[in-house]
Formats: structure tokens, sequence, C-alpha cells
């Protein structure tokens, strides 16, 4: 199975690169703060203020991230809701970070970028439908409890929620 030790690389990764993203922000920050720099007359010190500020906001919603993946790694199940949109949103980031920063870096920079983006795309596709809402994948075969041997879905008889699955009466002649 891929499923777990991707999450878990996820995980490291999202809460390495919050860090990362946090530490550079308020680096360029406090560079800004001591060089009293001045965009198109801007407050330095708002600007110092801007980039910290926006570096923690960065920083922790990639730990939020990175949270997301670490708690699918331990629980092996994927992520749904708030936690789904999250890493698509984190994906979407890394996309388009990737395309800036081909041109700005360079090449290492973009296939980093990728590789963090294909990572959180592997995590998100890896989990079908039947594993995001509890069931174990392996019982969806023709023998299985879903098969023609067992219940149908719904029926009462698996556990599952729903109103029973009833079979339509046979037409009447009158």
């Amino acid at each position: 199975m891929v499923r777990r030790p991707v999450a878990w690389i996820v995980a490291l990764v999202l809460f390495a690169e919050g860090l990362g993203v946090a530490a550079l922000n308020w680096l360029l920050g406090v560079v800004v703060d001591r060089q009293d720099m001045s965009l198109a007359g801007l407050d330095p010190h708002l600007t110092s203020v801007s980039s910290k500020a926006a570096g923690v906001v960065l920083g922790l919603c990639f730990a939020l991230c990175g949270l997301v993946a670490l708690l699918v790694a331990l629980r092996d199940r994927a992520p749904s809701g708030a936690g789904r949109v999250l890493l698509i949103g984190a994906a979407v980031v890394h996309a388009l970070l990737g395309a800036f920063v081909w041109g700005l870096v360079g090449v290492s920079a973009f296939l980093s970028m990728v590789v963090v983006l294909a990572l959180i795309v592997l995590l998100l596709m890896t989990y079908d439908p039947e594993s995001r809402s509890g069931a174990p994948a392996d019982a969806a075969g023709p023998t299985g409890p879903t098969g023609p041997t067992g219940p149908a879905r719904g029926s009462g008889g698996d556990g599952a929620d729903g109103p029973p699955v009833t079979s339509p009466a046979a037409p009447t002649a009158p």
C-alpha cells in the first residue's frame, strides 16, 4: 500500500515547508525593517510587519495542511470536508508557485514544487470513495457483502445507513 507512506511524506514536507515559508518571510521582514526600505512610498515598518504577518499566516496554513495529511496517515482514511479543501488549495498553491519559480529561481525549484504537487495529488487520489466512507475497500468484490451472495447495500442487513432496498412488486394482471 502506497497510501500511508505518501501521507506521512506529505505531512513531513508540508510541516517543513510551513516552517521554511514562515522563517523566510520573517527574515525578509527583518531585512526590510533594518534597511529602512520603502516600496513606492510605503511605510517601511508597515511593509516589515506585513511580510512577517504573511509569513506566519502562510506557515500556519501549510502546517494545517500538514496536520490534515498527518491525520490521513494515522487514520488511513481519506480526508473529507475542510481537510480535503485545504489539501486541494495547497496543491493549487504549489502549481502556481511552480509556474512562478521556473523563471525566477530555476528548474530545481520548479521540480521541487512539482514533486510536492504530485505528492499531494497522489495523497488525494489514492483513496477511493468506498474507503472514504469508512467501508473496507476489499469488501466490494462480487462475493463480498455487497455482491450477489450478500444483502444489497442499504437493505439493513449490512448495517449501512439509508432506507432499505425493496424490490418492486410484480405487476398484476387486471
